[in-house]
């Protein structure tokens, strides 16, 4: 997608730094008047330039660099200007309205970044993963948000996409061609193309949903009776007293939050209220917030014991394929067994003591690995419509599968396939309506 602005942005980088520092950056074909209003000369350009920076009166602002960057090399794609002054706000208002006296307005949010993209200089996915990097919640989200800034995601679908392209061609061939139809579809390679591409979806879509709980971190709900050790796991795994601890069943009556960095890995725990029937109305409300935690979870972590295990798997009963599921047999310093994990029917199965912390540590194991830690250095960061349109391009793939395996159908089998690449292009903004573009960049800071 290309596009070209014809107005000129400014809006303030940064107030404040480490070293007192302050931006304020323009974008647009007035740069080089602007930049040289305020130099005196001509800027040279990438070079630093040491500027006394003065209002229309010749009263001196600030003093201060000035780096132009022309059109095409420069972030936005468009003649680029840097101030770099004092990091006082006082002082940069007064720069800012300067520089729109000269002939620049101030930025919407995430404009910058927009015209970027609009500009060819980063496609949709690269350019979202720029505002992930500044909203990055721990070390690995913003290795990831750096992957995707890099075109790691970006290559992966274009690679996707020229695959399902040409799968598409195959089968718009044989629509050309009525009289050797039924013959070309039958082709073994065909079916064999399409698998590999569904195959190669699934990897994408598995590490797309690994990079979204990277960016969003893992949000696990804490479920299981009352009185079961919940509160007590949860003040385990946060290191405080965040939840009242009590012999009383019933104790946590409404959804108790903590966000916690485990080795640079962020995850959200949800301490829910006890599961069961009860005629208290309060607690009542509190097991309805539970049922809309667990269908809102990452992951559902039943915390139990060994005396009512079998009964309390009916909990995680009727969840989302998609919600990872770990029971924790707790209490064990009860039952005098030892402390230790397994993977079973699909689940992970951990033993431990919320109370002496036997096995706490391999539960936060398994809770980074889930969150995305251990996905290697070609990790990337997501969004939530990233996962869906992958979600989505899997299932035209897969309904495409079915009518060749019966009917047939070219023309139904090739619409279903020009369906998944537009799903595919919106990823990166090959197809995007403007809607989405203003939502995507509305939600940026402004100056990025």
């Amino acid at each position: 997608m290309t596009g070209h602005a014809t107005d000129t942005i400014a809006a303030v980088a940064s107030a404040t730094g480490a070293a007192g520092v302050g931006i304020v950056r323009v974008s647009g074909p007035a740069v080089p008047a602007i930049a040289r209003a305020l130099l005196g000369r001509v800027a040279q350009p990438r070079h630093a330039h040491f500027a006394a920076f003065r209002d229309a009166a010749g009263e001196l602002i600030d003093r201060g660099l000035l780096l132009h960057f022309p059109a095409p090399a420069s972030y936005t794609g468009e003649h680029v200007l840097e101030l770099q002054g004092h990091g006082s706000t006082v002082l940069l208002d007064r720069l800012l309205r300067r520089v729109c006296e000269l002939g620049a307005r101030l930025a919407r949010p995430g404009e910058f970044t927009e015209r970027a993209f609009l500009n060819g200089k980063l496609d949709l996915a690269q350019a979202e993963a720029v505002a992930d990097l500044i909203a990055a919640r721990s070390q690995a989200g913003a290795r990831a948000a750096l992957q995707s800034m890099e075109g790691v995601f970006s290559r992966k679908v274009e690679a996707l996409l020229q695959a399902l392209i040409a799968l598409r061609v195959h089968i718009e061939a044989a629509i050309d061609f009525p009289e050797e139809e039924i013959d070309f579809l039958a082709n073994p390679a065909i079916t064999a193309q399409l698998e590999s591409l569904r195959v190669e979806l699934a990897e994408l879509l598995r590490e797309a949903q690994r990079g979204l709980r990277l960016n969003d971190g893992l949000k696990v709900a804490i479920v299981g009776r009352p009185n079961a050790g919940k509160s007590s796991l949860l003040n385990a795994l946060a290191g405080s007293d965040r939840a009242i601890v009590n012999a009383a069943a019933g104790t946590t009556r409404d959804v108790l939050r903590e966000s916690l960095s485990l080795d640079g890995i962020a995850l959200e725990l949800a301490d829910t209220a006890g599961l069961r029937e009860t005629d208290d109305e309060v607690e009542r409300e509190g097991v309805r917030r539970a049922h809309g935690e667990l269908a809102r979870a990452d992951a559902a972590l039943l915390v139990t014991d060994a005396q009512h295990v079998q009964n309390d798997l009916s909990l995680l009963a009727g969840l989302s394929p998609n919600v990872k599921r770990l029971v924790l047999i707790n209490k064990i310093d009860l039952d005098h067994a030892s402390a230790h994990h397994e993977s079973r029917d699909g689940m992970i199965w951990l033993w431990a003591s919320a109370k002496t912390g036997a096995g706490v540590d391999a539960l936060r194991e398994h809770l980074k690995q889930l969150a995305g830690a251990g996905g290697g250095e070609g990790s990337f960061s997501a969004r939530r419509r990233h996962v869906v349109a992958l979600q989505q391009v899997a299932a035209h793939l897969d309904r495409t599968a079915a009518v060749l395996a019966t009917s047939r159908a070219g023309e139904l089998a090739a619409e279903e396939l020009r369906q998944a690449q537009h799903a595919l292009g919106e990823i990166t903004g090959s197809y995007s309506s403007d809607d989405l573009l203003g939502a995507i960049f509305g939600s940026f800071c402004i100056g990025k």
